[in-house]
């Protein structure tokens, strides 16, 4: 079994932070720390990522059973930020005894636009603009890597302050390597989770920012017009990062839907 790194804050009801791409569980420090004055916080990295071992295969299976695993309540909300989002939507689906509810935090059941030609108006990122990033990951990791910071904070009033309270929080951990990167890429390239989320029978919290360049908010409107189950929270003027820039108005949010189970 992979050895997934963890860590747990406060007490009550159970939440699981799930981080996103390139990432690792520090990210979620202070914002773990609020949330912790009332739940009982898990913090993980995933496999490959911070602290944690890199499993066989970087692919839903694999990272979902390494994550149930490591973390030991039986019965949680899993929160998944960005590739986090995609992770416990499989999660959910694999083994739902250990899910009572989910909150999608700027993450989507599919991350890009249907392939050109096929009928479907799903509002992600154009396939072009994400294969062009992924082939200068590869060549150029660093600077792109850079890039994709910046893109989380775009168009933010604190966009600096922010960008740079990210950069310090991910020194802490090397980055993970080429071939997780790549693989991480991969699963937002080619997941759909879509007829999972429709067919979760637990509560399900969308919370996105109006000025999300990865996620576009148009997602949230999509999502309710074909799940019912879905509660849609839009943060204005709020990027990708928005757990950072705006904490006070998520963590509102997820108290509220927290309350509420």
């Amino acid at each position: 079994m992979t050895k997934i790194h963890h860590y747990t804050l406060g007490s009550g009801k159970s939440i699981v932070l799930v981080h996103g791409r390139a990432m690792h569980s520090g990210v979620w420090r202070d914002f773990a720390k609020q949330l912790a004055q009332h739940y009982r916080v898990t913090c993980v990295d995933l496999p490959g990522h911070g602290y944690s071992e890199s499993c066989d295969a970087f692919t839903l299976a694999n990272i979902s059973a390494a994550l149930v695993g490591a973390v030991e309540d039986e019965n949680s909300c899993w929160l998944g930020w960005s590739l986090g989002a995609t992770v416990v939507l499989d999660l959910a689906a694999r083994y739902p005894e250990r899910v009572n509810a989910l909150i999608l935090l700027a993450g989507n059941p599919r991350f890009v636009q249907a392939p050109s030609g096929l009928d479907d108006n799903w509002p992600g990122m154009a396939v072009d603009i994400f294969d062009t990033f992924a082939n200068n990951l590869r060549n150029d990791p660093q600077s792109t890597l850079a890039q994709f910071l910046s893109l989380q904070v775009q168009g933010l009033p604190y966009a600096k302050t922010t960008l740079r309270q990210f950069k310090e929080l991910l020194s802490e951990c090397s980055f993970p390597c080429q071939n997780i990167l790549q693989s991480g890429l991969a699963l937002l390239r080619h997941s759909d989770m879509r007829t999972v989320l429709a067919s979760l029978d637990i509560p399900v919290s969308v919370i996105l920012g109006t000025k999300d360049v990865l996620v576009p908010v148009a997602v949230g409107q999509y999502l309710c017009d074909n799940t019912s189950k879905i509660q849609l929270t839009s943060i204005e003027g709020a990027g990708h990062a928005l757990f950072l820039s705006h904490t006070p108005q998520v963590l509102a949010v997820i108290s509220q839907f927290m309350d509420e189970q």
